[in-house]
């Protein structure tokens, strides 16, 4: 299918993304052990202080692509540039100096307070077992404050809820003070009010963020552009006016929608039509 705003023609960013970009992936491919392809030769740019979401169906990739750019998972072809240098072979440490990550499920994991929790964002930037200072301690107060959990920051970490694990994942990527932010699925267990306030945290932080979001609506409004996946791969980017059609919807979510220019916010808005 062909959509205004293709991969071909979206990776020249217009707007805040008009300086060379931060954050590239070239022809990333991802195989499963099966030989499939969960990512296929995906190509996209993110710029400092450009907010980019990656949408599309469950199994579409949007995750398996999020773990290759931070490092959890290892491309099986293609490349993941930060600054124009390939990030192939850099260590954990040295990666996570840069990019952050949000991940989609919070892991109780141990009994932790959440305060320790956001504490692990200062380790990439620490040698082994250095104590926090009080310049770090600082930094975990305010980003527990800025993302409305600093009441939590006694609280056992693995006793909230999980939209409170998700406020405190997302302060603890603040304190890694990183260049790149990726968040996978940041709304996750969010009510409304967390949902608008995280995403424009992330908005407004100035740094390159990469997002995938399932909302589409909220996608439109708080994302500089788009890019959309199905089976793998990118069949269609640009801003969201350009991306978001009732077409596209049709064709890549099997649904019936109508497609409008919300009077308040300026942005598209996404109206569902069962049955239809």
């Amino acid at each position: 299918m062909t959509h205004p705003g293709t991969a071909e023609t979206a990776t020249q960013p217009t707007g805040p993304s008009a300086t060379a970009p931060l954050l590239r992936t070239t022809d990333l491919t991802f195989r499963a052990p099966s030989g499939s392809r969960l990512v296929d030769a995906v190509s996209l740019t993110v710029s400092a202080g450009e907010t980019v979401g990656l949408v599309g169906p469950n199994g579409s990739g949007k995750t398996t692509l999020l773990r290759c750019v931070y490092g959890a998972l290892t491309p099986t072809g293609g490349q993941v540039l930060l600054d124009g240098a390939d990030l192939a072979g850099a260590s954990a440490k040295t990666r996570a100096r840069r990019i952050a990550t949000v991940p989609q499920d919070g892991q109780a994991g141990f009994e932790l307070t959440v305060r320790q929790i956001v504490a692990m964002g200062r380790s990439p930037h620490k040698r082994f077992w250095e104590a926090d200072t009080a310049a770090d301690e600082e930094l975990v107060r305010g980003a527990l404050a800025r993302v409305g959990a600093a009441d939590l920051a006694g609280r056992s970490f693995a006793r909230l809820s999980g939209g409170e694990r998700q406020r405190v994942l997302t302060a603890r990527a603040l304190v890694q003070e990183p260049a790149v932010l990726v968040l996978d699925e940041p709304t996750n267990h969010l009510d409304i009010r967390y949902q608008l306030e995280i995403l424009g945290l992330v908005r407004d932080l100035g740094t390159a963020n990469l997002l995938a979001l399932h909302d589409l609506t909220l996608a439109a409004y708080y994302c500089d552009r788009l890019y959309v996946l199905d089976a793998g791969r990118v069949v269609a980017s640009g801003s969201p006016r350009e991306v978001l059609t009732a077409e596209l919807l049709a064709e890549v979510y099997g649904v019936a929608a109508e497609v409008s220019v919300h009077p308040v916010t300026g942005a598209p808005t996404v109206t569902y039509l069962p049955g239809v």
